[in-house]
């Protein structure tokens, strides 16, 4: 596996939807942030995107978003979080594990990302996360494996309050199994508000 190659590909795709504005439809507004949704060109779902402010700096925020000792303390749809092999300081290959959703409507998922964290000009700081093949952890039966396309973390300072960031996630995930189109656009929205919200209430704490 070409770990470089592979977060270069996934880094510029990240920037790409960050300075796309065209065709978002806003889908869910909710505890001051907004989802929005457009096709993805990933798959044959959506790709979904979250938007909110947040009282901290990027280096305070991304690292608490995606470091393991901090993350599996807040994110409360996450059954476990943990890293699996670190490539470089920037780099690694993390496993998640989330909880049943809807009353078990959707049953856990378990996730196998490459993450690497890049930073941009102007203090602004990303992760660039893609699902991979990984022999040390294979499929269970206890959860089904999802697949994420190229997904993460936009954080950036605000211009006119430096001490705040706006943070925008981006999302697209395959979830696997048999689950109907109406479930999973009900439930990726919410979890987007969440994970901003927890974030946010986590860094408070």
């Amino acid at each position: 596996m070409d770990c470089k190659k592979i977060t270069d590909e996934v880094s510029e795709k990240i920037l790409s939807y960050s300075q796309d504005t065209s065709g978002w439809r806003v889908i869910k507004v909710s505890k001051n942030v907004t989802v929005s949704s457009k096709p993805s060109k990933e798959y044959a779902g959506n790709i979904y995107r979250g938007e909110g402010i947040i009282e901290e700096v990027p280096s305070k925020i991304i690292p608490f978003m995606y470091l393991p000792e901090y993350r599996s303390k807040w994110d409360k749809a996450l059954q476990s979080y943990k890293l699996l092999e670190r490539i470089d300081q920037d780099t690694g290959i993390y496993h998640s594990v989330t909880h049943s959703y809807g009353m078990g409507l959707i049953s856990s998922r378990d996730f196998v990302d490459l993450l690497h964290v890049k930073p941009y000009p102007g203090d602004i700081l990303t992760t660039n996360s893609v699902s991979v093949e990984y022999s040390g952890c294979p499929p269970t039966p206890s959860c089904v494996r999802g697949y994420n396309n190229p997904c993460g973390y936009v954080c950036s300072p605000l211009p006119e309050n430096p001490a705040h960031s706006k943070l925008v996630v981006f999302i697209q995930p395959e979830l696997g199994g048999m689950l109907p189109c109406s479930v999973v656009e009900t439930a990726l929205p919410t979890t987007l508000v969440n994970l901003i919200t927890d974030t946010r209430a986590g860094l408070k704490s």
